[in-house]
């Protein structure tokens, strides 16, 4: 049956909920929908799996966050990122799993189970797009956060570059500074990773603003 189209007045009538976000994430990603597909991207090296934990720990403000880390397990490197980000200090709200993709499905139907969930790394689950988009409309209360790998600038693989096409927020990782590139853009576009580092990549050139980042 044909969904009932809704007119202009329906349509800005709509409430939706955003997210509550610290005043660093929300400078650059403004206020997203809590709902929906989002993607990381970034080459080894420039901060994407400190990056994705920055963000999994600011967003325990909305409740209990999973991380599905298929790609590195609960590795060494893994905790040497979380140690970084002091993720200690939100205590149990961000969970580690390993899990693959029909797994992570049943564990989220549960009634009780976490909104938010990360997925690392989108090569890892061996999705196609079309099971991407099953996944994704079986969980239509859920936000997911898929990690990929880069080639150049951007997702690796074709499931990477339809995914990010898909994706409602698109944040591009480089030289320790994640930019969003997505449909929510915040009033300077960007957070580091690492000050430090990124000021030491990104010195001299101008990055800030709305138009700090062009899509490529």
């Amino acid at each position: 049956m044909a969904k009932q189209a809704l007119s202009v007045s329906q349509l800005l009538a709509q409430k939706k909920t955003t997210l509550d976000l610290t005043d660093e994430m929300r400078l650059a990603f403004g206020e997203p929908e809590a709902v929906g597909t989002w993607i990381i991207w970034g080459q080894s090296g420039n901060g994407k799996t400190t990056f994705a934990l920055q963000l999994a720990k600011a967003l325990t403000l909305n409740g209990r966050v999973l991380y599905n880390s298929l790609e590195e397990g609960t590795s060494l490197s893994l905790m040497n990122a979380a140690e970084r980000v002091k993720l200690s200090e939100v205590g149990n709200k961000v969970q580690f799993i390993c899990e693959d993709i029909p797994s992570l499905l049943e564990r989220l139907k549960k009634r009780r189970s976490p909104r938010i969930v990360f997925i690392d790394s989108l090569q890892y689950t061996q999705m196609t797009y079309k099971s991407y988009i099953e996944f994704k409309e079986a969980l239509p209360n859920h936000l997911l956060i898929f990690v990929s790998h880069a080639r150049g600038k951007q997702p690796d693989e074709r499931i990477g570059l339809k995914v990010k096409y898909d994706a409602m927020l698109k944040i591009w990782v480089e030289g320790y500074r994640a930019h969003s590139m997505g449909r929510f853009l915040g009033e300077r576009g960007y957070v580091d990773v690492w000050s430090e580092g990124a000021e030491r990549y990104w010195g001299g050139q101008i990055t800030g603003g709305h138009g700090s980042v062009s899509e490529v």
